[in-house]
């Protein structure tokens, strides 16, 4: 009789798994998000993406998503969207027009707990990062951090936070300094390995829970990638991919790359918090979360500059 209960006990809880759920989800233009939002639409989810710039969701509209025109700073459009919602996706976005970096993050925060507590939602998986509970020497994920001890507050709501580590897209951004330089290089240390992970599987493990509503209370899910990796190390393996197998990492000086952020148009202060990140790097803040089963993904940068970094650099 026992085994018999077990049995349906479990083929119940696979039959909730399944079911459709209603799901929103922030961020939805950017590289997790819409890779969240493709994952639950093609698992047949009714998905409903927030975003100011809803031109960029046209595929995902096809897809039979619903798309709200809003952002952060609207808690109304917010609270109605998680309203009958079974959960929601929230990411803290950047603003490189912030005078003051943690004010913004703290009033975004704020919103998303506003709209969370008037709607009445559940179940929330928070985009966060490796390094986040260090509350200092962690520059701009310093409000990350806030973010999860604020949402952590919450009653009566299941709330994940997917702690990431350095994101394998952002050597992305450094194409174009490989292909006009020669080299390849950001302000954070070349030779202090940390963990690295592709996008698509941190995507994959918000979409599931997202879906299968498997988290209660208050709770942590790592995402470290296969392994540890240098800057040095995986720049060898990015040049490799794209016939440049001599390929340098040069840490670029903080004063430089201060200046050439400013003239991007970024603000001071958001670029003063961004490279408090690249230095705390070398201090440890992604090397502090333990190792697991659960904090491993597949894919492996040789993987990764195969399928995404090299289509990049040849386009």
């Amino acid at each position: 009789m026992a085994a018999s209960g077990n049995l349906k006990d479990n083929n119940q809880n696979l039959k909730m798994k399944k079911m459709k759920r209603k799901i929103v989800i922030l961020g939805a233009t950017g590289t997790v998000g819409s890779k969240i939002s493709e994952n639950l639409l093609s698992d047949g989810h009714d998905v409903t993406l927030i975003a100011r710039n809803i031109e960029r969701l046209k595929k995902f509209q096809s897809m039979g998503a619903e798309i709200i025109s809003g952002d952060v700073n609207d808690v109304e459009i917010l609270t109605n969207a998680f309203r009958n919602a079974d959960s929601a996706f929230l990411i803290l976005p950047d603003n490189v027009k912030a005078e003051n970096t943690r004010s913004y993050q703290r009033l975004v925060t704020g919103n998303f707990i506003r709209a969370i507590e008037k709607s009445g939602i559940k179940h929330i998986v928070n985009m966060s990062s490796l390094g986040s509970h260090m509350h200092e020497g962690n520059g701009i994920m310093g409000g990350t951090g806030e973010q999860e001890v604020r949402l952590n507050q919450l009653r009566d709501v299941n709330v994940l936070h997917v702690r990431s580590a350095y994101f394998m897209e952002n050597f992305l951004r450094t194409i174009a300094l490989v292909k006009n330089k020669g080299i390849n290089g950001t302000a954070a240390d070349g030779d202090h390995s940390i963990p690295m992970v592709a996008t698509k599987d941190v995507a994959k493990i918000a979409a599931g829970h997202l879906a299968d509503l498997d988290f209660e209370g208050k709770s942590i899910h790592a995402v470290m990638g296969p392994r540890n990796y240098t800057m040095r190390e995986f720049t060898k393996i990015a040049g490799k991919a794209v016939g440049i197998p001599d390929l340098q990492y040069v840490q670029i000086p903080f004063e430089q790359a201060k200046q050439i952020f400013l003239g991007n148009g970024f603000t001071e202060d958001f670029v003063d918090n961004l490279l408090g990140m690249a230095s705390g790097i070398k201090e440890g803040i992604f090397n502090y979360q333990k190792r697991n089963q659960a904090a491993t993904t597949p894919t492996t940068a040789e993987e990764f500059v195969k399928e995404v970094y090299a289509a990049v650099y040849n386009t």
